[in-house]
Parts: C-alpha cells; sequence; structure tokens
C-alpha cells in the first residue's frame, strides 16, 4: 500500500474516506466506482455484514453516511466521501470494513484501466491512509482498511489491501470474509 502509515492507531472516532480517479477518455462509457462499507457484530465478525452502506444509503442509526457520490470521477480531487462515525457505534458492533467497487456497466473494468485511482482515510487533518490501488491493478473490488473495536481501547484500524474479481453485488458478500 503506498504510503501507509505504520502500525495501529488506537481511540478513532470520527473517520473520512474518500475516493478519488480520473474520468473516462471521451467516447468510452463513465468509469463509475463506489466506496462500500460494511458492518459486523461482535457475534458474527466475518461473513454477510449486518448493514451495508453505499451509494443511496446510509446506516439506520446515521453513524455511516455516504455524503458525496460520483457517477463519472469528473471534479478536483477526491470525488466520493464517506463518513464513519465509529464512536457512535452501538456496543454490539465490533468491525467495519471499507472497499471499492467499480460498477461494471460498460464492461469489465478493472482498477489498471482506471487512471489516477485512489484512496484516503483521515481523521480530522491526519491521513491514517492513502492508497492508489497499484497492487491490485486486475481486480473489480478491493477491500481498504478495517476499523476493530478494542475493548475499552476504542476503535483502532488495519489496512487490508484484498482485490477480487467481483461485481458490486457480490463483492458485497466477501467484504467481510476472513483473510488467509
Amino acid at each position: 500500500m503506498s504510503g501507509l502509515n505504520s502500525g495501529l492507531n488506537k481511540g478513532l472516532g470520527r473517520v473520512e474516506v474518500t475516493l478519488r480517479w480520473d474520468p473516462a477518455p471521451i467516447g468510452a462509457p463513465a468509469h463509475d466506482l463506489d466506496i462500500v462499507a460494511g458492518v459486523f457484530t461482535a457475534d458474527e465478525p466475518y461473513g454477510a455484514p449486518v448493514q451495508l452502506v453505499h451509494f443511496g444509503s446510509r446506516s439506520p442509526d446515521g453513524t455511516i453516511t455516504l455524503h458525496r457520490d460520483s457517477r463519472t470521477g469528473q471534479g478536483f480531487g477526491y470525488d466520493e466521501a464517506m463518513t464513519l462515525e465509529l464512536d457512535r457505534l452501538a456496543p454490539r458492533y465490533a468491525r467495519v470494513v471499507v472497499g471499492v467497487a467499480i460498477q461494471q456497466g460498460g464492461g469489465r473494468l478493472a482498477f489498471g484501466d482506471i487512471a489516477n485511482t485512489g484512496i484516503r482515510v483521515r481523521e480530522g487533518y491526519t491521513d491514517l491512509l492513502v492508497h492508489d490501488f497499484a497492487d491490485v491493478p486486475d481486480a473489480l473490488a478491493a477491500t481498504v482498511v478495517e476499523f476493530t473495536r478494542d475493548g475499552a481501547e476504542g476503535w483502532a484500524y488495519r489496512p487490508i489491501s484484498h482485490g477480487y474479481d467481483a461485481d458490486p453485488q457480490t463483492f458485497a458478500t466477501l467484504l467481510g470474509s476472513a483473510r488467509p
């Protein structure tokens, strides 16, 4: 992962995840990338998420919100943004996994086919993680970061760059799967 800060950070509160990419060349179908977050309980930390937040949705309690969605990558800098208020999540939630899926409406499109992809995870003005998807060029979707509740210590994060050959709907079911 490029630009990665080393180590774990304890006690995270409000985190923002932003995504950028360049638009498709003129005449080509639009490149549409989406931030996706899966929420898991302490009893079932892997498998299918109990909450899935993506374009057009938010968590039922309002703690995870996608407040900027781009379908083309047009704009300056980061075009899509999601806020996770980890410190407000109910105690039964112990894990949140964030990833990115590429819409496949215009044909098969992988991260290596899209120019200037990047994701940034921040708490306040501090970058926790900056990633450019160069390590998963053939993937159609990828996990980026995992947040876990660590008892009284609060929330910690861990980078988890793992690519998937999966469309967005399938990726949603794989998002929280255990890693080897």
